[in-house]
């Protein structure tokens, strides 16, 4: 009985796992740009702009309503001596009409900030699709990495694993004592954090791309290696070239400077607040009449009718219109400044790219053949142990060096694709056609 119940504790958790979906690189980017939230959430704002944009042209627009009333009413002071005012009982049913002809430049202005909003949807889209490209590509290559580092991790430690069973041979055969033992025991165990650590790593990682891509309860893996990445099609060799083509292509600019446009267009909407304008306004109807006690009664129906042209100029308003310019100017020269500070970030921001990148560059270069070397240099050190020319500690050192350089390596090769798409995505044209 309790063997059934120990099988079940261990196979139910198997069954009621989440699926884990194993993606390429592409795949990965792919289920991005179709779940990521912050690309969700710059769809809805599309979809709210596009609102905000029929909102302000409805303005333009004819304005039409139905109305109807029901009234009872009676006026004393319309009676005469001796005989009261009579009561009266109206009905009416009407359509009112109400046309904006001339606004001092008012509507259109809101209706041009309204489109211009309509691009900075754009705008925040591809920024968002940037950001999220730049994240699912750096956190692809942080999973191959914490997957290569745990396994030269147990790698590791499988080797020691073989030196302590090598020192227990020899001592079983009389040439090594307890001190070897012990030793190789001691170096075995120190090895069993940074397994713990790397595969601990590994999981961080993948919690991370699931996040990023929101995958819901499934779990994700990436399938592919971290060997040296082929270099990505960059639009620019120098940074004044990618500087130009930052100050062009980076959405969060383009968007700036959309959004400077609309201010633009909130400065005429202030100045036309004490403005003359001029308005349609214009109705049909039927209307019911009724007048009765005292006297005899009196019903009455007929279509009724009415349009006029309506102007106003509120030419003085306690000087609230000249502080509502103040304010539209005001916000409009503080996004200048934004325009120029942003400028200069994002020229930073590209001088770091581009040295991040050639660093990375010039370091997996520098690291090509070190792999190389230090594998033969631990072939040489455990054949002149084997013969006895060399020590234990000469061997050791061999294994250090080349559990380094497959590190080093694996490390330099991530940061040399992270700089890679991180240079793009500094220039504005990450993930977008001709930069991968």
């Amino acid at each position: 009985m309790n063997y059934v119940w120990v099988v079940l504790l261990i196979c139910i958790p198997v069954v009621c796992s989440a699926e884990t979906k194993v993606l390429t690189l592409d795949q990965a980017i792919a289920v991005a740009m179709d779940k990521n939230r912050d690309i969700e959430k710059a769809r809805e704002y599309g979809q709210y702009v596009q609102g905000k944009y029929m909102e302000e042209r409805a303005a333009a627009l004819p304005q039409l309503s139905l109305n109807a009333a029901a009234q009872f009413s009676k006026d004393g002071s319309q009676g005469v001596t001796g005989i009261p005012a009579q009561r009266q009982f109206g009905r009416a049913v009407d359509l009112t009409l109400t046309q904006p002809l001339y606004t001092w430049g008012k509507l259109n202005a809101a209706i041009r900030a309204a489109e211009v909003g309509l691009k900075t949807a754009d705008e925040q889209l591809r920024l968002y699709r940037q950001a999220a490209y730049r994240d699912v590509v750096t956190a692809y290559h942080d999973v191959l990495l914490a997957r290569e580092l745990s396994r030269l991790a147990q790698e590791n430690r499988s080797q020691k694993q073989r030196h302590l069973d090598e020192a227990s041979r020899k001592f079983d055969a009389g040439v090594a004592t307890d001190y070897d033992i012990l030793a190789a025991r001691v170096t075995l165990e120190n090895t069993l954090p940074e397994v713990i650590r790397s595969e601990n790593s590994v999981r961080l990682a993948r919690e991370k791309l699931r996040f990023l891509l929101a995958m819901g309860a499934d779990e994700v893996d990436v399938t592919g290696s971290p060997e040296a990445p082929a270099s990505l099609t960059l639009p620019a060799t120098t940074y004044d070239e990618a500087l130009k083509i930052a100050v062009k292509r980076r959405p969060e600019l383009s968007d700036l400077r959309l959004r400077l446009g609309i201010y633009n267009e909130l400065v005429t909407i202030a100045t036309a607040e004490n403005k003359p304008r001029l308005d349609l306004k214009g109705g049909v109807g039927w209307h019911w009449a009724n007048l009765n006690d005292p006297g005899p009664v009196r019903d009455a129906e007929g279509a009724a009718w009415n349009v006029g042209f309506y102007a106003t100029f509120p030419f003085f308003d306690g000087l609230r219109t000249s502080g509502r310019v103040t304010q539209a100017k005001s916000d409009l020269r503080t996004k200048q400044v934004e325009e120029a500070k942003l400028i200069d970030s994002i020229a930073l921001e590209v001088r770091q790219a581009d040295f991040s990148y050639h660093e990375a560059a010039e370091i997996v270069a520098a690291l090509a053949g070190t792999v190389t070397q230090a594998e033969r240099l631990v072939l040489m050190a455990e054949k002149g142990y084997e013969f006895g020319v060399k020590i234990r500690l000469e061997v050791d050192d061999a294994q250090l060096n080349l559990l380094q350089a497959r590190s080093n390596l694996a490390k330099a090769q991530r940061d040399f694709s992270v700089a890679q798409v991180t240079y793009l995505w500094a220039m504005g044209v990450a993930g977008e056609s001709g930069s991968n």
